[in-house]
């Protein structure tokens, strides 16, 4: 991650616009990328951390300001538990073997999703994670770590009518905004870009109330296949839809007020 940064030039052609601010993935695939080659699910989950160091490089050389992943959601803990531990030792690897590499590049870390009920050492980690980056002002990366959308909505409810009962709010006061203010991601600009891959086409109770104006793109390949080139390509496809908010397109607004 210590390469020189190379200037996004071809993504800032003249007419195209800029890079998306906030990039979100969803990495899917890493178990139908190993069953293609005839490999156990752990080995598509090893080479799935490769093609994250390769993106978390790629994010920051291109300019991308923010990427947020979906590492482990709330409903993985149902797949088997010599799966999830898997998972939870390639989680505990890789923030021991490549924070310090994070940190030195400029990164900053943030976790999302619930924490109570995780193993101490996991907990500890993900504190670790935060607390030695949390002044760095390059590359944000939000990993969203038993973390599912519908559960942080109900957090954020829960919080609101909380702040309700001790009259530090009041309901007729509550709105969109206030409601953000409560998420996991109240400090975060909401994602303009969000990527999934192996083909599949749904979010899969990622970011659903962060994702409403966002551009979706599903690509192909299996996370494990990601690199620059494929995400170089998902933000060329960004590049060319007009984001309206719900309002109308610049040559519907210019008919309609002629």
């Amino acid at each position: 991650m210590s390469e020189p940064k190379v200037p996004p030039s071809a993504l800032l052609a003249d007419g195209i616009a800029a890079v998306p601010h906030h990039v979100a993935i969803i990495m899917d695939g890493n178990g139908r990328w190993a069953a293609a080659r005839g490999l156990p699910r752990v080995e598509g989950h090893r080479r799935g951390v490769e093609a994250l160091r390769r993106t978390i490089r790629a994010a920051g050389e291109i300019g991308i300001k923010v990427i947020t992943i979906f590492s482990f959601s709330s409903e993985n803990w149902s797949r088997p538990a010599a799966e999830v531990g898997e998972l939870m030792g390639l989680l505990r690897r890789f923030i021991r073997n490549d924070l310090a590499e994070l940190h030195k590049s400029g990164v900053r870390v943030r976790i999302i999703g619930e924490r109570a009920g995780l193993e101490a050492d996991i907990g500890r980690l993900l504190i670790e994670a935060e607390e030695l980056t949390k002044d760095n002002t390059g590359l944000t990366l939000v990993v969203a770590f038993n973390y599912g959308a519908r559960q942080e909505i109900a957090r954020a409810a829960r919080r609101a009518a909380e702040a309700v009962a001790q009259g530090t709010l009041n309901a007729q006061d509550i709105t969109v905004d206030t409601v953000a203010g409560f998420l996991d991601t109240a400090d975060l600009p909401d994602p303009d870009l969000i990527i999934r891959t192996s083909g599949e086409q749904r979010l899969s109770n990622f970011l659903l109330w962060q994702s409403a104006y966002s551009e979706l793109v599903f690509v192909p390949a299996n996370w494990p296949d990601f690199d620059r080139a494929i995400l170089e390509g998902a933000i060329r496809e960004y590049q060319q839809r007009e984001r309206r908010f719900g309002g109308l397109s610049g040559t519907a607004a210019a008919k309609t007020g002629s």
